[in-house]
């Protein structure tokens, strides 16, 4: 989500909870956290991995200071605050917002460490993720000044505006040249190709200061293999400066994910510096599959097919936002109660369509815990609202893997306005000092199961979904309600004990219990927060 104008942002929200349910309904301690951090395999599978492992669904949206910046001292930024980062060891993924003015702070001058804008340390931060598995999404995103201040008028400039000059053809991939140059250099630093030729690199390698560190130029690095393409580009609600159809993202993409094919030069593009990176669609703010198919069009009238018949598209993953809200658009919902799957089996299905069969993706969802929010987690019985937020986050996970989403991530880490009933203010997992019960929940989870995948679904009332890694089988059981239900389930494992485990809302670790089966049977009380049995 982009920091846009939350008040505003609510009133839409709340007009398109109206019509996708209408749409919908014509057609959801340090040391012990590394420890489980290190006990699940890097999620950085293969871009065609069938079942991914559950651990593909504990994602989250970060900003720089979020690993970076000291509380107590703000102006340390230049090396990993560890504290934070001991919150962010609790995901096996992150989608890191970074705002192209801290790349590009003047045109053509390219910063990392330390970027000339903030004085973050992008390098850190990559190197952090990866030696703690934690697998980077870059989403490239908004307007830097200097490009505002060249070509927008005053009255027009915003940060969220279209990368490309004011007045220019949209449809043109050309006209996105800037941005996918900045992706070229990043690409060229962040990938796998160490092959890059270097007389195509820059760096602003003078000091601001004295004794202020010197950017130097790097290649092929191996810390980053996921960029985004900016965020949210189908934006209705910020004027038409900042909207874009279909057929203009596909152009602007186009320029992003190759040069247009090499058509913008040798220092354009993501691929053209690192063909294995991987460049996901920037993510969608509506599930609209015909936006996804009007790209595809686009892409067969402009880039053509390749040698085996395949459309030459400009993205390798599909990506859009789900956020699940009720009919009214005045709350959130209960993943399974609010039409989310449905979202996610329509995108799949156009995804299946295509030959290459891209992955789809889901990079924001979540809840709000204010209950001024129109987005918030309510108070369900005697639960509170941060507990029904760490069942629905959880539960989201649960639902989305059994629909052929590959990945998820949860908006987000921090909150954004502590206290606010802004919409998407108050959504964060973790507090200042500790994980809040959602965090916890994903942690206990991944280090439980983070390597087992989706196998089958017995029962859907309550929801029993068996999960496998080899020769090893956990079944999952909640109740889809949203209401305080409970039931009682009683599972045939055909052993003589099973291990109960019980999440925990305020610690890293699970309860775990052993237990005697009658006759290789074991009654499980169920309630809305999930319960997993191996035997």
């Amino acid at each position: 989500m982009n920091k846009k104008p939350l008040l505003i942002y609510s009133l839409f929200r709340m007009l398109l909870a109206i019509v996708t349910v209408s749409f919908l309904i014509a057609g959801c301690k340090k040391d012990a956290v590394k420890a489980a951090s290190k006990s699940v395999t890097d999620s950085a599978k293969t871009i065609t991995d069938a079942n991914p492992p559950l651990a593909n669904m504990f994602g989250v949206n970060t900003y720089p200071w979020d690993f970076l910046q000291n509380p107590s001292n703000p102006s340390a930024v230049g090396a990993i605050y560890q504290p934070k980062m001991n919150f962010i060891e609790s995901f096996s993924q992150v989608r890191h917002y970074l705002d192209w003015n801290l790349l590009e702070d003047a045109e053509g001058s390219y910063t990392y460490n330390p970027c000339n804008s903030g004085s973050w340390n992008l390098d850190a931060i990559y190197t952090a993720c990866q030696a703690d598995k934690i697998t980077s999404l870059v989403d490239i995103k908004s307007c830097p000044t200097w490009f505002l201040n060249a070509y927008y008028p005053s009255a027009q400039q915003n940060a969220e505006d279209v990368p490309a000059p004011y007045g220019a053809n949209l449809i043109e991939p050309a006209s996105y040249i800037d941005q996918a140059k900045v992706a070229f250099q990043f690409a060229a630093r962040y990938g796998s190709n160490t092959k890059v030729d270097i007389n195509l690199l820059s760096v602003n390698s003078t000091p601001r200061w004295t004794d202020d560190p010197i950017n130097v130029i790097k290649v092929g690095l191996g810390t980053v293999k996921y960029v985004e393409c900016d965020n949210e580009r189908d934006m209705w609600w910020g004027g038409p400066a900042t909207v874009q159809t279909a057929a203009e993202y596909a152009a602007n993409m186009s320029a992003f994910y190759d040069g247009d094919q090499g058509r913008l030069g040798k220092n354009v593009g993501v691929k053209t510096a690192d063909p294995n990176m991987v460049v996901v669609m920037g993510g969608l703010a509506k599930g609209d599959t015909q936006w996804v198919n009007d790209m595809i069009t686009w892409c067969k009238e402009h880039r053509g097919y390749k040698a085996d018949g395949s459309v030459n598209l400009c993205f390798d993953v599909i990506n859009y936002h789900y956020y699940n809200s009720n009919i009214a658009g005045t709350a959130g919902a209960a993943p399974e109660l609010c039409g989310a799957d449905t979202t996610a089996d329509a995108m799949v299905s156009v995804a299946k369509s295509i030959k290459d069969n891209p992955e789809v993706w889901t990079t924001e969802s979540g809840y709000d815990i204010n209950p001024g929010s129109s987005q918030h987690a309510p108070a369900i019985g005697k639960k509170s609202a941060l507990l029904v937020q760490g069942d629905w986050i959880l539960r989201t996970s649960f639902m989305y893997i059994k629909h052929g989403i590959k990945r998820l991530f949860f908006y987000q880490l921090f909150d954004d306005t502590p206290g606010s009933s802004a919409t998407f203010a108050t959504s964060g997992l973790c507090d200042t000092t500790t994980r809040r019960p959602a965090a916890n929940y994903i942690l206990q989870t991944r280090t439980l199961m983070g390597n087992y995948t989706y196998e089958k679904t017995i029962s859907s009332r309550p929801m029993v979904d068996v999960y496998i890694d080899g020769p090893k089988t956990m079944y999952v059981l909640f109740m889809p309600t949203a209401s305080g239900a409970t039931a009682t389930y009683t599972l045939k494992l055909g052993t003589a004990s099973a291990t109960i485990y019980t999440l925990n809302p305020d610690s890293y670790k699970i309860s775990t219990a052993k237990t005697a089966t009658v006759n290789g049977s074991l009654k499980v009380a169920v309630s809305e927060t999930p319960i997993f049995v191996s035997n």
